[in-house]
């Protein structure tokens, strides 16, 4: 059976180059965090399987490697900079950013995927985040990847873009979904599509459902 190691090596050279991740900082970071372990200890064996995965207990998941690492690279994160990963579940998309150099935060509101979180965070070779249960009111990051799909628009987080910043999105559900990529730019936030993609969604940003009468 391959070790987790080479099965990493085999999502970087087969999933992830294959689906447009070109850039080697984000490549690096892939090839380095073990995505084993922000999976209950029972699930890691689907750790580096070309799919979302649903973390047991919680209402999050990990959406599949390809699309976190796609995101992550449209943001052009650089070195220092401040990066939030919002609703990421047990936090890999904010791992891998911190692996690149970043200042990076999960903020998770739900507690047990928050808790999921804690346990990865705590183990050897994963780089250190700040974990937070809720943002701040005047807290901005210079990029904010949001770690699922939203039915609405995540409007409740762009006051938390910096000026200069960027955040990114999944935008719709289905096939009907693609990449939303906001910047910050003097008094304005202008979004642009940059590709499709699909992930499990966000439950704070659901339509909210119309009574039939």
């Amino acid at each position: 059976m391959s070790s987790f190691a080479d099965l990493r090596r085999m999502m970087v050279d087969c999933q992830l180059r294959t689906y447009d991740v070109t850039d080697r900082a984000v490549l690096a970071a892939a090839d380095r965090v073990p995505r084993e372990l922000f999976l209950p200890g029972e699930l890691a064996h689907l750790a580096y399987l070309d799919q979302a995965i649903a973390l047991p207990g919680t209402t999050r998941a990990l959406p599949a490697p390809m699309v976190t690492a796609r995101m992550i690279q449209s943001l052009e994160l650089k070195s220092g900079e401040r990066a939030l990963e919002y609703g990421g579940g047990s936090g890999y998309g904010a791992a891998l950013m911190a692996a690149m150099g970043a200042q990076a935060s999960l903020c998770e509101p739900d507690e047990a995927a928050l808790a999921l979180a804690r346990v990865a965070f705590a183990q050897d070779g994963v780089p250190a985040a700040e974990l937070l249960a809720e943002l701040p009111a005047k807290a901005q990051f210079d990029v904010i990847l949001v770690g699922g799909a939203c039915e609405t628009q995540p409007s409740s987080l762009f006051g938390h873009v910096a000026p200069g910043g960027r955040l990114i999105a999944i935008e719709g559900l289905g096939r009907a979904a693609r990449v939303v990529r906001y910047r910050h730019a003097g008094d304005t936030l202008s979004g642009r599509p940059v590709f499709d993609a699909a992930a499990p969604a966000l439950r704070e940003f659901r339509k909210a459902e119309a009574f039939v009468f």
